[in-house]
């Protein structure tokens, strides 16, 4: 019976519940009907001493600044970017595409929200040059898949919070992986695009003058993820201070240099930061009390036991659990089972010796490739819903790209010494 609320979850959120209300409504169950030794009160007041971290005050500013930047120019400057150094690529606006995921990494933070900007943005361009909507948007969601896991995710504060490790290391962990993914993505595209016939947009490559003045050209936008990450390690600022430095840089770049941000903005970006940060902070703090409930019953430690019976070979239960990450993420949303799982999977490995910096970027990784990953994958409902084409045709098109992202997965879990490299320095 005291397994009971975890399925009580999933029940919830299989009938189109919010996750956060599903985690919250099966803790209420609980410690209503289950287990009455502790007050309804002190449940609520867990629900909202969740929300006195610190830490938390980094994701509305992260939020803000990605919508700030959407509007700005800088988005557009990177695009630019992206097309100078890959467009004569063979499957060129393809290439464009998974390269300004990359540069975006630093810039929205969330796969959903660089997903919908690229299928709005990208996708008609690429039909109008001959590209096939479906393949369009199954790379548009691919390559969404890098943006959370380039800094300054806001997936990896949540973990950091989680696992109780430092959101500046995990920050830097996240670079070698994001590469990783664009580059399997990019020799994907590659295959795909001569089979095809895909042309590149540029006839040559850039000359090192266009490239030098679209350097300097996108060198504002090119320096906030940058600037970020340096301040963190040289200990400028916490991440949380980052975050608002972020709001403060992008608004002074889209108004005195690109000259694009005007007062007419505001009304959007802050209804964007309001729904994006309501939604993720409810999740963390539902999130929290059913982690209570966790601890109460000692779940994540049976569970631990578990899986120690089954292998104490950390290699083996890694490959175990990324299997059963890769599976969960298929069905929930990437912040919702990082949310449910990070709690029970950490002690596993970090027992068995797996710095939880690294299984942090391995588990980040595992749910990004759910979310492009059918029947549920949240970042293919929201191309599919922005570009039109029907799931069964982007299905056909995602595989050799799902392919691409599970080699980087293999990379990113077998050679933790090319992860841990760049915070090691730290």
């Amino acid at each position: 019976m005291e397994y009971l609320p975890i399925v009580i979850v999933f029940l919830l959120y299989f009938s189109s519940i919010p996750i956060a209300f599903a985690l919250f409504g099966a803790s209420i169950f609980y410690f209503t009907f289950m287990d009455a030794g502790m007050p309804a009160d002190l449940v609520l007041q867990r629900f909202i001493t969740a929300t006195a971290s610190f830490p938390l005050l980094a994701i509305p500013f992260f939020v803000m600044a990605g919508s700030v930047m959407n509007y700005s120019g800088i988005s557009q400057k990177l695009m630019q970017m992206a097309d100078v150094l890959t467009g004569h690529m063979t499957g060129g606006m393809a290439q464009v595409n998974v390269v300004l995921s990359t540069m975006m990494g630093g810039v929205s933070g969330s796969a959903n929200a660089d997903a919908a900007m690229q299928s709005k943005i990208l996708v008609p361009q690429m039909e109008q040059r001959g590209y096939s909507k479906a393949f369009s948007s199954a790379i548009t969601a691919a390559s969404s898949a890098i943006s959370p896991v380039i800094p300054p995710g806001i997936v990896m504060i949540i973990y950091a919070l989680i696992a109780q490790v430092s959101v500046g290391k995990m920050f830097a962990a996240g670079y070698v992986p994001g590469l990783l993914m664009a580059g399997t993505l990019m020799f994907t595209v590659a295959q795909i695009s001569k089979k095809r016939g895909y042309k590149p947009t540029r006839q040559k490559r850039a000359s090192f003058k266009e490239a030098s003045q679209q350097l300097i050209d996108s060198s504002w936008s090119l320096s906030l993820p940058f600037g970020i990450i340096l301040g963190l390690r040289f200990g400028l600022f916490t991440p949380t201070e980052a975050g608002a430095i972020a709001v403060l840089a992008s608004v002074l770049i889209g108004v005195l240099i690109y000259k694009e941000l005007n007062f007419t903005h505001f009304k959007p970006i802050l209804k964007d930061t309001i729904y994006g940060t309501g939604t993720v902070v409810l999740i963390i703090v539902s999130a929290s009390v059913f982690g209570y409930y966790l601890n109460w019953e000692r779940i994540p430690q049976a569970l631990t036991e578990v899986l120690l019976q089954l292998t104490q070979n950390k290699y083996v239960m890694l490959a175990i659990l990324n299997v059963l990450l890769l599976v969960l993420g298929m069905f929930l949303e990437g912040g919702a089972a990082l949310i449910i799982i990070a709690p029970l999977v950490v002690p596993v490995v970090v027992a068995l010796g797996v710095d939880p910096i690294h299984f942090g970027m391995i588990i980040i990784v595992n749910i990004m490739i759910g979310g492009v990953t059918p029947p549920f994958g949240s970042m293919m409902f929201t191309t599919c819903s922005v570009t039109k084409v029907p799931v069964g045709d982007f299905v056909k098109e995602i595989w050799p790209f799902i392919l691409a992202l599970l080699i980087s997965l293999l990379i990113v879990t077998y050679f933790p010494a090319l992860i841990m490299f760049l915070p090691n320095l730290m």
